[in-house]
């Protein structure tokens, strides 16, 4: 037992040997322009998870959700309720695409959503804008990809984090992007006919 105990010993020393000379290479700190899409679970609860990482910090921060309606969610009732002063909330979608069937209502409220993003990205008193399902905005075309990717690029504060979410994010997006995570789907209760639940999905 001692002998396996000095083996991972000296192998864990080996490693914390290795990382620690990576680490020492890591000086940088800007802000970063993250990325999570793909069709598995868990992209937004991951961004919020980062919000209120930006809270526990007392951190300015803002919320923008460009597809969801105004349906009681967990978050943003917390947020509203609790956090005001540091997070600024604004649900400015109607709705999933599918509920509202208006081209024209969902392109108007998604470039308000966008102008809204925009001022609040460019307040440098703010360390984080999550950008809750503007992926979704931008591959039904009710925002151009080319301007939300310019503007990141070269409007955002160098120490803001901006974080983008929703599937299918436009490989222009992932371009401009320094973090860029897949949710992958492997099973989900839904297809089992489990309805979405308090506490899981909102």
């Amino acid at each position: 037992m001692n002998e396996d105990n000095d083996r991972h010993a000296i192998k864990m020393a080996r490693k914390k040997a290795a990382r620690d000379k990576i680490m020492a290479t890591k000086t940088t700190r800007k802000g970063l322009i993250i990325v999570h899409t793909g069709k598995g679970k868990g992209k937004s609860s991951a961004a919020f998870g980062m919000i209120f990482r930006c809270i526990a910090h007392n951190m300015k921060s803002a919320v923008v959700q460009f597809i969801k309606g105004g349906m009681s969610t967990g978050e943003r009732d917390l947020i509203l309720e609790k956090f005001q002063d540091v997070c600024a909330f604004h649900t400015m979608g109607e709705g999933f695409t599918w509920e509202t069937q208006d081209r024209g209502r969902d392109t108007e409220m998604a470039q308000k959503a966008w102008m809204t993003a925009k001022e609040l990205i460019l307040d440098e008193t703010r360390r984080m804008i999550l950008l809750d399902e503007i992926n979704i905005a931008i591959r039904y075309g009710y925002l151009d990809v080319e301007e939300v990717a310019e503007f990141l690029a070269t409007k955002k504060p160098q120490m803001t984090h901006v974080v983008l979410t929703g599937r299918n994010a436009s490989e222009k997006i992932i371009e401009i992007s320094d973090l860029v995570t897949e949710m992958e789907l492997v099973k989900h209760p839904f297809r089992s006919g489990i309805k979405a639940q308090a506490g899981v999905e909102y």
